[in-house]
């Protein structure tokens, strides 16, 4: 079984992050795609707006209609800080017969080497590096144990952020088709990101 995993801290998830887990899941043959909240993502100083449970039920909302994806609580379970390499040992513990491919943006392709503990992740997982239309990707820049462990998928531009989603919504404006319906409905319901 291949499972992708697509994390961040989803504050809140948005349509983006749908479209990149969609486009890694079908270009690289995904059985499913997890979607894994941070609970203190290492490349964020900035502390989560909404609470974990909060952001969790927005994952289990936004992915809820589609067979493939699957919202999953491995690291806010755990607490603390959310390291990959942690928690990639305890995926590959609870699920030896799985094939894990975690999926980043071209950004953090570039960046990989500088993860905590990487050799140690890359000996057991792969990852998807979504390619953004006009940034410049040099996987020959990796080293070169640590290429053949990235595949590239091409993504469609999806200017969308969860930066962008907490500032509309402070100002009062609308965030419909940014979000799944039901993510927005939650989202007043609960007046997460209002001012």
């Amino acid at each position: 079984m291949k499972i992708g995993i697509m994390g961040g801290t989803f504050d809140p998830i948005h349509i983006g992050h749908l479209i990149a887990a969609e486009n890694a899941r079908e270009a690289v043959g995904l059985d499913e795609v997890w979607f894994m909240p941070t609970h203190i993502s290492p490349h964020k100083p900035n502390a989560p707006k909404a609470s974990p449970e909060q952001r969790l039920e927005m994952v289990h909302l936004a992915v809820a209609d589609q067979s493939f994806f699957r919202a999953v609580d491995y690291e806010l379970a755990r607490g603390g800080t959310s390291f990959t390499a942690d928690t990639v040992n305890t995926l590959c513990e609870l699920h030896p017969n799985v094939s894990f491919y975690y999926i980043i943006g071209a950004d953090m392709v570039m960046y990989l080497p500088q993860w905590v503990r990487i050799e140690e992740i890359a000996r057991q997982i792969s990852f998807i590096g979504l390619k953004r239309p006009g940034y410049r990707l040099r996987i020959d820049e990796l080293p070169e144990w640590l290429r053949p462990k990235v595949q590239l998928v091409a993504m469609p531009l999806i200017d969308i952020s969860s930066t962008e989603i907490r500032k509309r919504k402070q100002e009062n404006q609308t965030v419909r088709y940014l979000v799944n319906e039901f993510v927005r409905n939650y989202m007043e319901a609960n007046r997460l990101y209002e001012s």
